[in-house]
């Protein structure tokens, strides 16, 4: 990609597009960088502390780090290959330099003392000058802070948190910021670094050698954990991104994985569909698990059922049964959700929220993904041990006594509940991945109520799941709506991709819902879903559509529509959650669902293509 300087994207000097960004961590929490330099979201020491730097959501009062060439430039934003440190290039009529950005990180290790994050300028060709505007907010922007400036390093204190700056350039204290200005000559470089300081970590200057141990060590640690992927098909830079992306999405203290490490980055500008998706969602999360596995990655399946056990997830007594379909990421189950009005929100679009009430939905499909998951961990990974089986036979239990009830369903609309075709689904899978997984290793279980229940789900789905008049599977019992989640009906093997009902669906589908490969989940005016606005097409439907084309043996249409949705990618191959009417990125960023599901749709169609 390429932009002018000084030129912000969508809305003049004030706001990148969401699309406009990578992403650096460090296992336990992110930062976007713009492709201008400007990282413009960034909380610590965790995904979901409060923010420092937010001004992705409210360009003036969220906070943000400035650093860019402080002449008229074009830039460039890649990663250093195989892995997530982002290199941002400015091209000058005098000189080229890039910004190294990325947060130490060297093995998987629980507990982090310093959380830090580096920035190093160098000057390739000719000579720039730079500048760097260091504006935190603490707090959401809600936190007064002081600042101690001396000539190479600053103290920003606020009464949650401290952080201090040290920078091989000189610092000047403005106001509440902190700025430098210097000039580099070929071959010259500037580090920045920001820590996180306690009583126990004060400041640490880090000099040039440092940076450079630094930098060599985190690129050894990506690289290594990369070298792991058994993935050599055709799509192996999109896949082996994804991995990245996914890989930055957990963390590291208990095995959580978040859903994404943004809130309230809107599904429609200037509507209201922002919400705070820094939490564990059960279905995402076990989704995760099933693709990084498909990679060979176990140890973060690993991580993942030791997050479960480890915080008695499976053993819960709630309104919503065993599970809740969130979690925090040190398993807290109260994320209390609240409006943030003094942020304006990313190109106006308020509300900004954080928290989510969703977590006191019914969604009855998160059984069969977390139980799926920990099918194909027992199949791929480690067999499970006789307390987990304890706990997924309650869970299953559970479940042949409540499935047959409406609930918020996958899409978590706050319209009421409805009997979605989808929830019932993903039953049916977790009663029959049980019973598989008791059948393959002789597992104490009452497989008789099993297989009742989980052939009564497959009756009442063919019977009234299915509308005559539309020719398809639809989004609920007994009505005419169709909706992309029955897309996962082959895929979670409910029934046979090439089954004339099937293909039928398959085809309403691509006439009602699809769009040049871009997949819309459903109708909001023919199902209601209590929000007001509309949003954009669903990436991970998109690529659940490239799935069950694949699976259908329609292959030629699965790999044009694969290969159309890579183009939709930003220009270092992540997505948003939704792509918008001219092809923009929409929601949270960059989201897990969507990369997942690349992974699921690559590693299928490469196989069917040979």
């Amino acid at each position: 990609m390429e932009c002018g300087a000084g030129s912000g994207g969508v809305d003049g000097a004030r706001y990148l597009p969401i699309s406009e960004h990578g992403l650096i961590g460090d296992l336990r929490t992110v930062a976007l960088v713009g492709t201008n330099g400007t990282i413009d979201w960034y909380c610590c020491p965790r995904f979901d502390a409060p923010s420092v730097f937010a001004s992705i959501l409210d360009a003036d009062n969220g906070g943000s780090w400035e650093l860019a060439a402080d002449v008229p430039t074009r830039t460039r934003q890649f990663y250093f290959p195989d892995t997530n440190v982002l290199i941002t290039r400015f091209y000058a009529a005098d000189g080229v330099a890039e910004i190294q950005d990325f947060m130490p990180v060297v093995d998987e290790s629980r507990e982090a003392s310093r959380h830090r994050l580096i920035r190093r300028v160098m000057c390739v060709r000719g000579t720039l000058p730079f500048r760097a505007r260091i504006a935190p907010r603490f707090g959401y922007g809600a936190e007064a802070h002081t600042v101690r400036a001396r000539i190479h390093e600053a103290v920003f204190e606020s009464p949650s948190i401290s952080l201090a700056l040290t920078s091989t350039a000189p610092l000047e204290s403005d106001g509440a910021d902190v700025s430098s200005h210097f000039k580099l000559l070929e071959g010259e470089s500037v580090v920045f670094a920001l820590d996180r300081i306690s009583d126990d970590v004060r400041p640490q200057a880090c000099p040039h050698a440092e940076a450079e141990v630094q930098f060599e060590a985190t690129v050894r640690f990506w690289r290594q954990w990369l070298g792991r992927s058994r993935y050599r098909g055709r799509w192996r830079e999109m896949v082996h991104r994804s991995a990245l992306a996914l890989k930055l999405l957990t963390y590291a203290p208990t095995g959580a994985i978040v859903a994404a490490p943004t809130t309230s980055l809107p599904e429609r500008v200037g509507g209201e569909r922002n919400w705070d998706y820094r939490y564990v969602w059960v279905r995402d999360a076990a989704f995760a698990v099933y693709a990084m596995l498909r990679l060979g990655f176990t140890t973060e399946a690993e991580a993942f059922m030791g997050f479960l056990s480890d915080r008695g997830i499976m053993r819960g007594v709630g309104p919503t049964g065993p599970l809740q379909i969130m979690y925090g990421i040190d398993g807290r189950t109260e994320l209390p959700e609240s409006e943030l009005p003094h942020l304006e929100g990313h190109l106006g679009s308020a509300p900004v929220r954080v928290g989510n009430a969703a977590t006191t939905q019914l969604q009855l499909d998160i059984y069969g993904a977390l139980i799926d998951s920990i099918y194909l961990y027992d199949k791929w990974g480690q067999p499970i041990s006789s307390d987990r089986w304890d706990e997924v036979g309650a869970v299953v239990d559970w479940l042949c006594e409540h499935w047959d009830q409406p609930d918020e369903g996958v899409w978590e609309t706050r319209g009421g509940r409805r009997n979605f075709v989808y929830s019932r689904l993903m039953c049916w899978v977790a009663i029959e991945r049980a019973i598989r997984m008791a059948n393959r290793r002789g597992l104490p279980a009452d497989l008789l109520r099993w297989q009742r229940s989980r052939d009564a789900i497959y009756r009442q789905i063919m019977r009234e799941g299915w509308s005559a008049k539309r020719g398809a599977f639809v989004q609920g019992l007994g009505d005419d709506v169709l909706d992309a989640s029955v897309l996962m009906m082959p895929m979670a093997k409910f029934i046979s991709p090439t089954d004339p009902k099937w293909l039928s669906t398959l085809d309403a589908l691509t006439a009602d819902l699809v769009s040049d490969s871009l997949v819309y989940r459903y109708d909001p005016e023919a199902s209601p879903d209590g929000l007001r606005g509309s949003e954009g097409t669903f990436s991970i439907c998109s690529f659940w559509y490239v799935e069950a084309l694949t699976r259908a043996g329609r292959l030629e249409e699965a790999r044009l529509a694969f290969e159309k949705m890579l183009t939709y990618a930003n220009h270092v191959g992540l997505y948003a959650e939704e792509i918008g009417r001219s092809g923009e990125q929409l929601g949270n960023f960059p989201q897990a669902f969507t990369h997942l599901s690349l992974i699921s749709a690559a590693f299928n169609l490469d196989r069917a293509l040979g």
